[in-house]
């Protein structure tokens, strides 16, 4: 033992001398003799403190700690230790403090004890942070072990505890807000979910709750007690949000609940707290709230929203609850001043400061102020409950759809279910949609019924709310079963008994429902002003029952009847809009009193909507009237009103008058779209109503949905033969409606044979004539585009000759007098046709007028009447019967300018249609004569000006003036062109017009951009490719032209005249330049544009004569001599009046051209008398207009006429000199050489044959690549057995077969022929050598079908595969893509062997011989 107390007391010693390690280990060696030794681990460890081994020294202290617990020694060392480690052992610190303060209260040592308790507080609050200090603070709350040793010592409970509150409250707050900006980032997160979470993690560790009210309980500071319970309800209603539903739900919401009715039951007026203990109770009835809870919370919050909802219903009539008593309103203001201060206002004793309406209409107000911003589901319900007795039936719907939805809301924050309050909500709610815009809503009610009453069979709302639903859907048996469930659980209830018995009305059941609504009068009596409305509507259903009791019109009349009751309803209520419509109904039908009944029904339809009877009534007055702005309002209050349309599985019948009514309403204000949608509307509901069916197709026809609106009238006319005798007398419409509609599609011929069958019902009706002249006049001007040009003219005819009988009263309007110049211009379109136009009818038609005289009279000569022309005017020039069309054109034109004085529009239109008419017989003057400005070319400067200065925006005015000033003024006609632009940039015409004057003036780059932007603006305007075409000849580009001017004849109406001219001319040019023999499908497009010109204008010599020598080019011989011969006396007889050497030039032309046809015709005697005239004509050049290469042309084509025909009739010598003189003339052209040649060698003569040989030898020596003179002469040298001739002829044919220059198809054909010919007679294997040649001509023309062919009909293994190959390059070498003829095709068909390929080959080429043949050997095989 001794030796324990030395080494204790060196451990000392080397403490002392600040030996640190010698202490340790002096120590050690103490705790081998006495491991439990007490000093040794207090010296131990203060060595190892000053070592800053602070574990080591924590631990030993500790260990002693163990040993001697009630020792201070230790604990006064451990304490030590954790201060010199500031924050990091606080919590250590408090222990040790603790049990050190323990110890010292333990010896009664209470200023130590406080002093440990106070250093420690002390460094917490320096060291550590809020939330650390806030659990030191532990130590001097009640709860703290050694709290009794230190009261009154430290601070009050209630001090510590607000301390440590409002800690923690930052701390959590500020812990919330870093961990949701931490974990929102992450990715896929919600910042509300985040939230939801933080919270949760937060509030599941928060001491909040136990600290507010640890605080309240020891506060003695009432206004901190109840600053604190504010807080612990918003602490715990925050709780209550962030968890989940389940049990810790129930319980926060449980807390919260006694909370808040805690606060109520001690009147502290924390509005919040009143709020949740009003708006979480859930009860059946309104009456089961604490009314003086409700005007407690009245007195303490006037100013809240619930406060104005709760006070209007509460003074309302509605209220279950007791009125307060004057007592109670005085004693109010004293128990509010016993809960709050007073103001110095109330020192006379105070003065209630909520606001308390006193009429309906304030109360109204109140209320609607109040639930516009109120978040409280008592004030919706006592909203819904209120609307619901004022009928707002509108707004009841969308507050409670609202409340429904904030109910919502409201359970998912909560957890609690509000099953009664969802029951209310879905009540009014159901009751609300059965009476706005029923029966729109009826299913969605009776969902919201059926729910209610699944869980509350019982509900007497629900029963009565599914019997009005029943009722309005006409189910009355229904509807009673539930009304009379629902009386009979409350029997007392007089809105049930009067609905049920009015239903029994509804049913039919007059009697027993008068005696029932009878029986129910006495009571609503009693009752007063509270049952005003109920009562009103007892009075009018009882008057109801009355006047379908006794139908005969001497009961109906009486005024002590029905009729008194209805008056009674309007007593009891002004408003009562069912009323207004009986006393209508009685006013108009038995009281002849219209004025009124419209005041009647105009009041019930402005009460309400759903007075259909009214608004039908009213919407027919105005209707009458012409008053289509208010039947369109009528009838739209009645769709707003949804009774229209019945709901889905509904047995009553929808309503389509309204929807017909708007209908026409839109009709008249060309609204077509709505029109559409009403007519259509109107249609679902009554399928089989006729006059909707045939509103619906004028209005696609207004709106130009032509196929649609045909199929409507067709529906109309399908119902015409059920429909009773007022719709049959009105059915000429939908046939007049109908031909419009026919008209617009462009099928004129159905819409005139309608318009006939209307006129033929109806001829004073002159919409339909006009109608049907215009439908005439479209029918002609289309058939005239499509070159029906007969057509036309019989169109025109026929209109006139109606125009003549029409009624007098169209006769004075301007589209008649339009449609009447519109068909005499017809006459001057196609002037083939000029002997038809009826100028007897035309002249009664126009007849004498002075007043058109005045029109342009002085500028183009026109007198005031249809009339014959002398011979001395220009006019004669043209013809008397064209000129009498262009007059009756003009005075047309003139009586509709004349008739359109007071209408501009209309006015300026006729100048613009007068000006083209004058510019029409401009046009139709010979050309010598437009070289200057005619009065007619004067006259239409001056319309087109007119027309301008009546209406200058007008694009088609400024185009024309353009136009008809291009020859007299180009400055003016480009500043017109321009304008026209600028008003119509996208004027395809306009932008043609100022292209042509470009090119007019030689400016030809701008005149191909102006054609360029036309077609741009209008591909399918064929002019524009026209002119596009001129400019290409003008450059140059004639295969480009070719191509333009055909794709413009393609696209242009068969009344184009400038494009079938410049077309057909060109083709022509291009059959001369073709070196081949033009296709006959390639002269058929310009020989119907040249007849269709013929028929334009048939004193259009030129492009008639065009005519013949295409037809002549198609083999038409006879039609070429018939067209030659009237050329030929048209020519002649203008010759015989004015001799002019141009007739006589055109005559001499004309005249070797007929001597052709008729060669070709076979008329040789005629042929040589019309080439002995046209060579007698051309033989002095001095006295002719021909040129030097016209002469030698005609004069050329003369003598070989007239030498081959002379051949035919046996004249050789004759023929021969002929044709002498055709090579001496020609300069020895070769083809003529040929014929010599050939009608030489037929002579059979031998000096002829040798002459001929000569002939041909000269042509070879000046022409050696001419083709013909080289085939004859190796016909020659075979015929003549000629070997050496035969060789180098045949050398010279191989030759040319070689060369593709010069050398046509057809040519190629002939010399392969000549050459397997030459084969065919050598000596030798002849078969091979014909087959070696056929083989040649494929191989040298691989595209060309002749050789192939050839060497099929050869026969062998090659045939058929060569057979294929002919028609498959015949194929690729038709137009377009060749020049190959369609008999070349045929042949090739023919040559393959089949049957089908036979048939093609007749149907390809009917006239080639191959091909039936070719089927004849299929059908014989």
């Amino acid at each position: 033992m001794s030796g324990t107390k030395a080494l204790l007391k060196a451990i000392n010693d080397a403490i002392k001398q600040q030996k640190w390690d010698a202490a340790i280990e002096t120590a050690e060696d103490v705790f081998q003799r006495d491991p439990k030794n007490y000093h040794a681990h207090i010296f131990l460890a203060f060595a190892l403190d000053k070592k800053n081994q602070l574990d080591d020294a924590e631990s030993t202290y500790l260990s002693a700690t163990n040993l001697k617990p009630a020792d201070t020694q230790a604990w006064q060392g451990l304490i030590k230790l954790y201060q010199r480690q500031k924050g990091t052992k606080l919590r250590q610190y408090q222990h040790a403090a603790l049990k050190l303060a323990e110890i010292y209260r333990d010896a009664n040592d209470m200023y130590r004890c406080q002093e440990v308790v106070d250093k420690f507080i002390d460094h917490a609050r320096a060291q550590g942070d809020r939330e650390q200090y806030a659990q030191a603070l532990d130590l001097i709350v009640p709860e703290s072990p050694i709290y009794p040793a230190l009261e009154g010592r430290v601070f009050h409970p209630s001090t510590t505890y607000e301390a440590q509150a409002q800690i923690v409250e930052a701390e959590e707050k500020k812990r919330i807000n870093t961990l949701i900006g931490e974990r929102r980032t992450r990715i896929g997160a919600r910042v509300s979910e985040v939230t939801l979470e933080v919270k949760r993690e937060i509030y599941g560790q928060s001491r909040l709750d136990y600290l507010y009210r640890q605080l309240i309980n020891w506060t003695t500071n009432d206004d901190l007690r109840r600053t604190y319970e504010e807080k612990l309800l918003q602490y715990s209603y925050d709780r209550l949000l962030a968890w989940a539903p389940g049990e810790q739900k129930a319980r926060e919401a449980a807390t919260v609940q006694k909370l808040a009715n805690d606060m109520v039951i001690i009147r502290h007026p924390f509005k919040f707290a009143w709020d949740i203990a009003i708006n979480w109770q859930d009860h059946k009835d309104i009456q089961d709230w604490d009314v003086a809870v409700l005007r407690q919370y009245c007195t303490f919050f006037p100013d809240s929203d619930l406060n104005r909802v709760i006070m209007g219903f509460l003074t309302s009539d509605l209220s279950p609850f007791p009125k307060e008593t004057p007592q109670e309103q005085e004693a109010s203001p004293s128990e509010h001043s016993d809960t709050e201060d007073e103001s110095e206002d109330d020192e006379a004793g105070g003065a209630p400061t909520t606001y308390v309406p006193l009429t309906e209409e304030d109360r109204l107000l109140m209320i609607m102020e109040g639930i516009s911003n109120a978040d409280s589901l008592f004030a919706l319900r006592l909203t819904g409950e209120y609307y619901q007795h004022i009928e707002e039936h509108e707004s009841n719907v969308e507050l409670m759809r609202k409340a429904l939805a904030h109910l919502k809301l409201e359970r998912a924050r909560t957890g609690l279910r509000f099953q009664h309050t969802e029951d209310a909500f879905s009540l009014y709610l159901g009751t609300a949609l059965v009476f706005y815009q029923t029966p729109r809503h009826h299913q969605e009610a009776k969902s919201l019924f059926d729910g209610v009453l699944a869980h509350d069979p019982t509900s007497t709302r629900a029963m009565i709310g599914v019997g009005l639903i029943y009722e309005e859907e006409e189910e009355y048996n229904e509807a009673i079963d539930f009304l009379e469930r629902a009386l009979l659980r409350d029997p007392g209830n007089l809105r049930v008994k009067t609905e049920a018995a009015w239903v029994k009305a509804l049913k039919g059941d007059f009697e027993m429902s008068r005696a029932e609504l009878e029986s129910c009068l006495p009571f609503l009596g009693k009752k007063g002003q509270n049952n005003k409305e109920l009562l009103a509507q007892t009075q009018y259903r009882l008057g109801y029952c009355i006047w379908n009791i006794d139908t005969s019109k001497a009961a109906r009349k009486s005024r002590t009847g029905a009729y008194a009751y209805f008056l009674e309803a309007l007593k009891s209520n002004l408003n009562h809009a069912p009323a207004y419509t009986s006393l209508g109904v009685y006013y108009a039908d038995y009281a002849r009193d219209k004025k009124r009944a419209r005041r009647c029904f105009q009041k019930a339809v402005e009460l309400s909507p759903s007075e259909v009877l009214s608004a039908e009534r009213l919407a027919r007055l105005f209707a009458d009237d012409g008053d289509w702005d208010r039947v369109e309002l009528v009838a739209q209050r009645v769709v707003d009103s949804g009774k229209v349309k019945p709901p889905p599985g509904s047995k009553r019948k929808g309503i389509s008058w309204p929807f017909a009514a708007l209908g026409v309403a839109e009709l008249n204000k060309q609204d077509y779209r709505k029109a559409i949608v009403s007519f259509q509307a109107a249609l679902r509901i009554s399928p089989e109503d006729y006059h909707s069916w045939v509103g619906l197709g004028e209005s696609y026809h207004g709106s130009g949905r032509y196929t649609a609106a045909t199929k409507a009238i067709v529906n109309a006319q399908r119902l015409e033969d059920t429909a009773d005798a007022t719709i049959s007398g009105e059915t000429w419409f939908s046939k007049f409606l109908l031909a419009d509609i026919k008209r617009e599609l462009g099928d004129f011929d159905e819409a005139i044979t309608l318009y006939r069958e209307v006129v033929a019902t109806r001829p004073d009706e002159e919409g339909v004539a006009i109608a049907l002249m215009q439908a005439l006049i479209d029918s002609a001007l289309g058939s005239l585009d499509k070159g029906f040009f007969g057509k036309s003219i019989d169109l025109a005819v026929e209109m006139l000759k109606f125009a003549a009988q029409a009624p007098e009263a169209i006769k004075a309007t301007f589209n008649f007098w339009k449609a009447v110049a519109d068909a005499c211009s017809l006459f001057s379109s196609v002037q083939g046709r000029l002997s038809e136009f009826p100028v007897d009818v035309v002249r009664q038609l126009i007849g004498v007028d002075d007043s058109v005289e005045q029109v342009m009279g002085d500028v183009d000569g026109v007198g005031i009447a249809v009339d014959g022309v002398n011979g001395n005017t220009p006019e004669s020039k043209i013809g008397v019967e064209l000129t009498r069309v262009l007059h009756a054109t003009i005075l047309a034109h003139k009586r509709a300018i004349h008739l359109s004085a007071n209408d501009l529009h209309a006015q300026a239109v006729a100048y613009y249609n007068l000006g083209w008419a004058e510019h029409r017989a401009h046009m139709c003057l010979p050309m010598s004569l437009r070289k200057k400005a005619t009065k007619y070319l004067r006259a239409a400067i001056a319309c087109f000006k007119r027309a301008i200065e009546l209406e200058a925006g007008n694009s088609e005015f400024w185009n024309a003036l353009g136009v008809v000033t291009s020859s007299v003024n180009p400055s003016v006609a480009q500043h017109s062109f321009v304008r026209s632009l600028y008003l119509n940039e996208s004027g395809a015409h306009a932008w043609t017009n100022l292209g042509t004057l470009a090119l007019i003036q030689g400016d030809v780059e701008f005149a191909n951009d102006s054609f360029t932007k036309a077609q741009s603006a209008d591909p399918d305007y064929a002019h524009a490719w026209l002119g596009q075409g001129l400019v290409a000849l003008l450059t140059g580009e004639v295969k480009e032209a070719r191509g333009l001017f055909t794709h413009a004849m393609d696209i242009a109406e068969s009344s184009s005249m400038a494009s079938r001219r410049h077309f057909s001319v060109s083709m022509f040019d291009h059959i001369l330049a073709s070196p081949a023999e033009v296709p006959a499908i390639a002269l058929i497009q310009p020989i119907l544009a040249l007849s269709q010109l013929q028929g334009l204008s048939h004193r259009d010599l030129a492009y008639g004569h065009l005519s013949a020598l295409f037809q002549e080019r198609n083999h038409e011989h006879d039609r070429a001599v018939a067209t030659l011969e009237k050329i030929c006396a048209a020519v002649e007889a203008e010759y015989e009046v004015a001799e002019s050497p141009e007739s006589l030039k055109h005559f001499a032309i004309a005249q070797a051209d007929l001597g052709r046809a008729y060669l070709a015709a076979g008329s040789n005697a005629e042929a040589i008398e019309a080439a002995e005239l046209a060579i007698q004509l051309s033989s002095d050049e001095s006295d002719s207009e021909l040129s030097v290469d016209e002469r030698k042309r005609v004069r050329l084509s003369a003598h070989v006429t007239m030498g081959l025909a002379q051949y035919h009739q046996g004249g050789v010598d004759a023929a021969v000199a002929c044709f002498d003189s055709a090579i001496d003339e020609s300069d020895g052209n070769p083809d003529v050489a040929c014929v010599l040649a050939q009608v030489l060698w037929a002579t059979g003569r031998e000096p002829a044959r040798e002459r001929a040989r000569e002939v041909l030898f000269g042509v070879i020596e000046r022409v050696p690549e001419h083709v013909q003179s080289v085939l004859l002469l190796g016909v020659i040298a075979l015929l003549d057995d000629d070997e050496e001739s035969l060789e180098a002829v045949v050398a010279e044919l191989q030759s040319l077969r070689a060369s593709d220059e010069g050398v046509t198809a057809a040519d190629q054909r002939r010399l392969g022929e000549v050459l397997r010919a030459i084969a065919a007679f050598a000596k030798g294997e002849t078969a091979q050598l014909k087959a070696n040649q056929a083989r040649a001509d494929a191989m040298f023309h691989p595209y060309l079908p002749h050789g192939w062919q050839e060497l099929a009909a050869l026969g062998g293994d090659e045939a058929k595969s060569a057979a294929g190959m002919a028609l498959r390059v015949a194929l690729k070498g038709v137009a377009p893509r060749g020049d190959l003829a369609a008999e070349d095709l045929a042949q090739a068909y023919a040559g393959t062997g089949r049957a089908v390929d036979a048939q093609t080959a007749v149907l390809v080429a009917p006239w080639e011989k191959a091909g039936w043949l070719a089927l004849g050997d299929v059908v014989r095989a």
